[in-house]
């Protein structure tokens, strides 16, 4: 006959502390995030793919992420200091390992499309828990042009086909709307399936120079966000008054935060 070695009141006891933290932790007050997105972002131009996260709300020491199978792909704590004071917001990038390393297919293998699950604990106790949708659907590029001329395809001086735009000021970057996903289908069978319609909720543009001042080399950034009906930016003179050669950047945002991006550059001709 098998006899416990425990003693009953441990017995008792362990049973009572286990309903005391299961009825805390059902009593917990339980709020949201202010933003809570998880998304791709595809660099059209150099064949690349990387996943995103833009998390913000109230002061918190803890977070986890679930995939849409329940898998925690994410867990962080704050300790010490950092513990005390909580964090409010946290954006992260993955690494982005170019095609010829990484087929996208296997890519977004790794992260299944689906509903993905943010949770967080606050310095207050309280439990933070948002929901948000994860899709392979990429916008298609943008397709620049600066001053009605296209964009130039290869920008590195030292590469074959070196092609850099020349304009005269003022210049004025421009591009159609966007308004179906990638042609090939990155994330659904590349080239197997055809572009279905998307919605944009805004373009990005950034352009770069670099600059000398007092012998130290910087670079100098002018960024903007536009919304979607507007398709063209007309860049400062004070900004093109630091330099000859420019980079840029027109990246489109999905709903969904997906987000496809193109880089170029200009000289301007003097």
């Amino acid at each position: 006959m098998f006899v416990s070695k425990i003693p009953l009141p441990k017995l008792i006891l362990s049973a009572a502390v286990l309903a005391c933290v299961t009825s805390l932790a059902g009593w917990a007050e339980e709020g949201e995030f202010e933003e809570a997105e998880i998304f791709f972002e595809l660099n059209h131009t150099d064949g690349d793919l990387g996943v995103h996260g833009l998390i913000d709300g109230d002061a918190w020491y803890r977070m986890s992420i679930y995939a849409e199978d329940g898998q925690e792909i994410f867990n962080g704590k704050v300790k010490r200091g950092l513990r005390m004071q909580g964090l409010t917001e946290i954006f992260f990038e993955s690494d982005e390992p170019a095609f010829d390393d990484l087929d996208p297919l296997d890519f977004f293998a790794r992260f299944p499309a689906g509903e993905y699950r943010i949770e967080g604990r606050t310095l207050d106790g309280e439990v933070l828990i948002s929901e948000t949708e994860l899709t392979h659907v990429m916008p298609a590029p943008p397709a620049p042009s600066v001053n009605g001329e296209a964009m130039a395809m290869q920008c590195d001086e030292e590469e074959p086909g070196y092609d850099i735009t020349e304009v005269s000021g003022p210049v004025t970057i421009a591009w159609p709307q966007v308004t179906l996903s990638h042609p090939d289908a990155l994330g659904a069978g590349a080239g197997t399936q055809p572009p279905v319609p998307v919605t944009i909720v805004n373009y990005e543009v950034v352009v770069e120079v670099e600059v000398e001042v007092n012998g130290e080399e910087f670079t100098s950034v002018f960024s903007v966000i536009l919304p979607p009906e507007v398709t063209s930016l007309t860049l400062p003179e004070e900004f093109l008054a630091q330099g000859d050669e420019f980079k840029y950047e027109v990246l489109a945002r999905e709903e969904s935060y997906n987000q496809t991006a193109v880089e170029s550059c200009f000289a301007l001709d003097e």
